[in-house]
């Protein structure tokens, strides 16, 4: 059951509504979270920026998809870890980094698993790190932009996956699926 409204674009505020078709042109459909946002306009309007400017980051498909998933999972989103299973086949990400992700277990790339590690230290410790877990994720190859563009990403799970709390929305059919919760995490 949902303690937030999740709105069609019938039912959706005015300024809601171009936005909900804009999600519908997207991805056939619009997405649960997608409906609960329209609620507000403004902060539906606020996640498509993020995830927009999210997705033309530095950051590939593989690294996207491990910020992301990495997020969702320490949030322990019910709605999010599914979509992004799904968001990560279709954009062909290797199943074994999606199901490390799901699982909490560390990647066998070494540099997927640097930005895997220091998203979590960021999540986890509000944003304050060591110099030390810096220089380590700079060590992996990254830099200074991919630090920023990981708050970036985390900006925009924080709408959504606090959202999802809240709102306990349904995950989508199309992702059922491949339903998860923290509490089946085979560590």
């Amino acid at each position: 059951m949902t303690t937030l409204k999740v709105h069609n674009i019938e039912t959706a505020p005015e300024n809601s509504k171009p936005l909900l078709e804009n999600s519908k042109k997207a991805y056939g459909m619009i997405p649960g979270l997608h409906g609960v946002l329209a609620g507000a306009p403004k902060i539906l309007e606020a996640y498509q920026t993020l995830h927009e400017l999210f997705t033309q980051t530095s950051f590939n498909e593989e690294e996207l998809t491990v910020v992301w998933q990495t997020i969702n999972v320490e949030h322990a989103c019910h709605y999010c870890v599914p979509a992004h299973t799904g968001i990560a086949k279709m954009m062909k990400v290797d199943d074994n980094i999606t199901e490390a992700l799901r699982n909490e277990t560390p990647l066998k790339d070494e540099k997927l698993e640097a930005l895997r590690t220091i998203t979590l230290t960021i999540v986890r410790n509000r944003g304050h790190v060591t110099p030390e877990d810096l220089q380590t994720f700079y060590a992996a190859g990254y830099g200074e932009q991919h630090v920023l563009e990981i708050i970036l990403g985390l900006s925009q799970k924080v709408i959504s996956n606090y959202t999802n709390h809240i709102a306990n929305t349904p995950v989508d059919a199309a992702f059922e699926k491949f339903a998860w919760s923290k509490e089946n995490v085979v560590s």
